[in-house]
């Protein structure tokens, strides 16, 4: 087992045991489904469910697996009906709002359903300059800069400098690009996640480490691999090991797809990334890549 990932320890603020980290995944899966193609064989890390049961209803065949037993066992749950729960990430969104509503009317959600009906990204910029991005976002969002003593001190390093403005800005990059009545993510981080199940037919969940999976399986294992931000908080040698075990277990060609919360790819720069920030509409991301093996 790879034991310098951050993900292992199973909660985003200080604590012992593993724990529910997410309700919902806070992915754009169309990003996957455009790297990956025609249906092929898939791992992906489970997180919440939600890229997994994307890609499994695209026919992929999909192997979900995470170092989180809790996570993954809720996510198998998750997408054979059980109903969602809120794990960490969603209880600590929903303070935020929380204090945000508090500071200003214009954030509550009757006020923003009309903004998240707008398709016209140039309105959508016009309301978010005009009406959200005030004081009162500055402060809701200033806790940020302390966000080592909360979060997990490895995840924490992950989060660029000024991470309030720098989300601020990635926000308003979303808005100029993609229109709010299809963006899902954008509505799930303002309004909260919602209730409505998730069902689909995922082959495997597989609990453990991606990292040793892929270097003690078979060669050739895999045609895809969604690999979320697992190296965000990773060790120093992290992105070699996962390197190694991509070209180990993934076919010749195989795409990959890696997000982070910084603004740098954290994995060697031969496995020919391609940004594709552009076409992720989740805000919370810095880099949005697919890789190939080589």
């Amino acid at each position: 087992m790879i034991g310098d990932t951050a993900w292992r320890a199973g909660w985003l603020t200080a604590g012992r045991g593993a724990r529910l980290l997410f309700g919902r995944t806070y992915e754009d899966p169309a990003v996957e489904l455009a790297a990956f193609g025609a249906p092929c064989r898939v791992l992906a890390v489970a997180s919440a469910g939600d890229t997994a049961a994307a890609l499994a209803a695209a026919g992929h065949r999909v192997t979900a697996i995470d170092i989180n037993p809790v996570q993954l066992r809720y996510a198998e749950r998750r997408l054979a009906g059980a109903a969602p729960r809120d794990g960490q990430a969603e209880r600590l969104l929903a303070a935020g709002r929380t204090v945000l509503r508090t500071l200003a009317p214009e954030w509550r959600p009757a006020r923003l359903a009309p903004f998240l009906r707008l398709r016209d990204p140039d309105r959508q910029v016009a309301w978010w300059d005009g009406r959200l991005d005030g004081t009162a976002l500055r402060l809701a969002l200033r806790p940020l800069r302390l966000a080592a003593p909360v979060v997990r001190p490895a995840l924490a390093a992950a989060l660029p400098p000024r991470f309030d403005d720098v989300l601020r800005d990635r926000l308003r990059d979303t808005l100029s690009r993609h229109p709010n009545a299809d963006n899902t993510w954008l509505r799930r981080l303002l309004l909260g996640p919602g209730t409505a199940p998730l069902i689909a037919p995922v082959d495997r969940f597989v609990p453990g480490d991606l990292v040793a999976h892929l270097a003690a399986g078979p060669p050739d294992r895999y045609d895809a691999v969604a690999l979320s931000n697992i190296a965000d908080g990773a060790g120093v040698h992290f992105g070699q090991r996962l390197a190694d075990a991509l070209r180990h277990g993934v076919r010749r060609g195989g795409r990959v797809v890696l997000r982070s919360f910084g603004t740098t790819v954290p994995l060697p720069a031969d496995l020919g990334w391609r940004d594709v920030t552009g076409s992720e509409r989740c805000p919370l991301w810095g880099v949005v890549s697919v890789g190939e093996v080589r």
